[in-house]
């Protein structure tokens, strides 16, 4: 089968960065699903876990985003049938779906919203399962909450996980979303997927908050650069409150900064189930079959943002070097090789 992988940590702009492979078609285990790629989007995690591969003389497969049919599986599987629509992230620890077949375990795979393409369907799994475990899981929201009156910052609103969280907060009655973006785009993106408000997250954000009436927000969910704003998210944040974050640092934070507050600080990362086998692990599934509702009764989108053509190696590395520069607004998708 076709495949696009990569030996060794290279910049994007090297052409042996990311390079096209003829592999073996994987084999389903008993509880996998053997899946047809037909769409892909990318990710920061592809081009974190590229810039970590050793040189071991082994390919490595990218990819995390998948949208496809269900063509082969194993004898555990329960579910699915032969020929269903599917969309997923997948497994960390595993191959990527970058291939024209992927192995994926059934439980963390959902069936795909029916009034999607491949293509607007396959740049949704890793962020919706991200926002969705940050905000329901981690920051204790619920669309069912009543009268909560709360305000949520979130920080990078513009990005594919930000486009999704924006629009799942905005499913909680009475809570105030507030998204940060820098540019006019990207300002105008958060606003069309539903931000109350928008400021600039390189600004000073306690006075744009001022400017709105607000001195403190509840939750804070941050989905960039962790390292320049947390101080300035621990001055907003109010007593109590929440910060999630799906980025690490890079250097080490004053989390002493919150404690006065009695504040939390929680971490979310989407392939924790997958990663360590949790007993939850078929969590995922539940949350993108969720997912797939909301999009068919029309209350989420899909928030691709532009499509770059087949699934090859000079595309992906196109893709990669978009997200790279961290300017990017909503996912970017590859489909058919």
């Amino acid at each position: 089968m076709k495949a696009i992988g990569h030996f060794k940590a290279l910049p994007v702009d090297n052409a042996e960065a990311l390079v096209d492979l003829e592999l073996p078609k994987p084999t389903p285990g008993t509880r996998d699903l053997l899946v047809a790629v037909e769409a892909i989007s990318v990710n920061p995690a592809d081009f974190r876990v590229r810039g970590r591969k050793v040189d071991d003389g082994q390919a490595a497969i990218l990819g995390w985003d998948v949208a496809g049919t269900v063509v082969g599986m194993g004898d555990e599987v329960d579910g699915f049938a032969l020929g269903d629509a599917v969309y997923y992230a997948g497994d960390l620890t595993r191959p990527g779906a970058n291939s024209e077949y992927h192995a994926a375990d059934h439980r963390i795979v959902g069936h795909r919203p029916a009034r999607l393409s491949a293509i607007e369907a396959a740049a949704l799994p890793l962020t919706v399962l991200t926002a969705w475990e940050a905000l329901f899981e981690r920051l204790g929201l619920s669309p069912e909450d009543r009268g909560t009156g709360k305000t949520l910052l979130i920080v990078g609103g513009a990005g594919g996980t930000g486009s999704v969280a924006i629009q799942l907060a905005r499913l909680v009655p009475d809570l105030t979303v507030i998204a940060t973006a820098s540019r006019p785009e990207s300002r105008t993106w958060c606003e069309k997927l539903g931000a109350h408000a928008v400021i600039d997250h390189f600004g000073d954000m306690p006075a744009q908050l001022a400017a709105f009436g607000r001195t403190n927000v509840d939750l804070v969910l941050i989905l960039n650069d962790p390292d320049r704003h947390y101080p300035a998210l621990a001055e907003i944040l109010t007593p109590q409150g929440k910060i999630c974050s799906i980025v690490p640092f890079t250097g080490s934070p004053e989390i002493n900064l919150i404690m006065q507050k009695s504040a939390t600080f929680v971490w979310e990362f989407m392939f924790t189930r997958s990663m360590f086998g949790t007993p939850d692990i078929d969590r995922q599934r539940v949350i993108l079959n969720s997912a797939a509702k909301l999009i068919d009764d029309g209350r989420l989108i899909s928030t691709l943002s532009e499509s770059l053509g087949s699934i090859n190696s000079a595309n992906l590395r196109a893709a990669h070097a978009r997200l790279e520069s961290g300017r990017t607004i909503g996912k970017i998708v590859l489909s058919g090789f």
